[in-house]
């Protein structure tokens, strides 16, 4: 098992599960962030800090997109271990449905 980021995540980017991730396994696009599903431990800690709920261990149903989803970005997007302030429309954002066709970005972010 591992954890994958979901489209909830996007628009929004809250960091608040970097902090906590004891393998630094996310990294950051523009607009969202993603888990490398093979440096994923699996220890579930960043699921619950997530206040998007955009985090899902990948044993859920239909969850076999986003693993390669998070796979293919977290191997273009740069490493993110500090907490950064969400973006400006997160909150508004939060609760969106269709964000990846809407909002995605392949762009990277600035990790860090």
């Amino acid at each position: 098992m591992t954890y994958i980021v979901n489209d909830s995540c996007i628009a929004c980017k809250y960091t608040d599960c970097v902090e906590v991730c004891p393998v630094d396994c996310f990294y950051e696009g523009e607009n969202m962030l993603v888990i490398h599903p093979d440096e994923c431990i699996d220890c579930g800690v960043c699921e619950p800090e997530c206040p998007a709920d955009a985090i899902r261990p990948d044993t859920e149903p239909d969850m076999e997109k986003w693993v390669e989803f998070n796979r293919k970005y977290s191997e273009l997007w740069p490493v993110i271990i500090t907490k950064k302030d969400p973006l400006p429309e997160a909150e508004e954002r939060d609760g969106e449905s269709g964000k990846l066709e809407k909002y995605f970005s392949e762009r990277p972010g600035e990790g860090g």
